[in-house]
């Protein structure tokens, strides 16, 4: 099997770094389970320039390795590779950050897995002329059986794959939103996105 994994906030906790990032740099306090808005400017009520100094801040090589990883998150992939499947970890990040990305990989052991940089978000808003390795026609054309992910911004790049299984990690910013189909499943942490994956081959 083939799996698609996003990076921030499944495999690590990202946003949980961006409040405390948030609190400290414009004493915007907002608890993590407060965080209702997956675009960050919404959730801290940001100026534009608050937003891109947040960004550029959460994207410096010191922060990105500090991000703690999501309990289980290494444990369940390194299962699946050893099983002979392959992941592919699919982020938004800006490929500026490729080294310290595949670095926070290795430190958690997941060098293993394939790494592609898709712009999902549109991130030169603060990286202006930011690359991305994975161009989207590229991508329309690979072939997932599971997906793990995050945002509801995201889970338009699935449309094309009618019998893709999306295992959405619930996160406090996607809670209220109601799931595009049947093939969307809500887990609350890697132990049941590894059930709903043995219990669907």
């Amino acid at each position: 099997m083939r799996f698609y994994v996003d990076f921030d906030d499944c495999l690590c906790e990202t946003a949980r770094s961006f409040t405390e990032i948030a609190a400290r740099l414009f004493d915007k306090h907002l608890p993590y389970e407060e965080v209702r808005f997956f675009n960050l400017q919404d959730a801290f009520q940001l100026t534009e320039e608050q937003y891109q100094l947040l960004m550029e801040e959460g994207h410096r090589t010191e922060i990105l390795l500090s991000y703690e990883e999501t309990p289980g998150a290494s444990a369940v992939l390194n299962e699946w590779i050893d099983q002979g499947h392959e992941v592919c970890i699919i982020t938004g990040r800006p490929y500026s950050v490729c080294e310290v990305s595949r670095r926070w990989l290795a430190e958690h052991g997941l060098d293993r897995a394939k790494l592609y940089f898709l712009d999902k978000y549109g991130r030169d808003e603060f990286y202006k002329g930011s690359e991305f390795n994975l161009k989207l026609e590229d991508y329309y054309r690979m072939q997932f059986d599971y997906a793990i992910e995050d945002s509801p911004m995201a889970f338009r790049f699935f449309d094309h794959l009618p019998e893709l299984k999306v295992l959405v990690f619930e996160r406090p910013w996607n809670r209220e939103n109601d799931l595009p189909g049947s093939n969307y499943i809500r887990c609350t942490n890697w132990e049941r996105i590894r059930a709903q994956v043995a219990g669907g081959e």
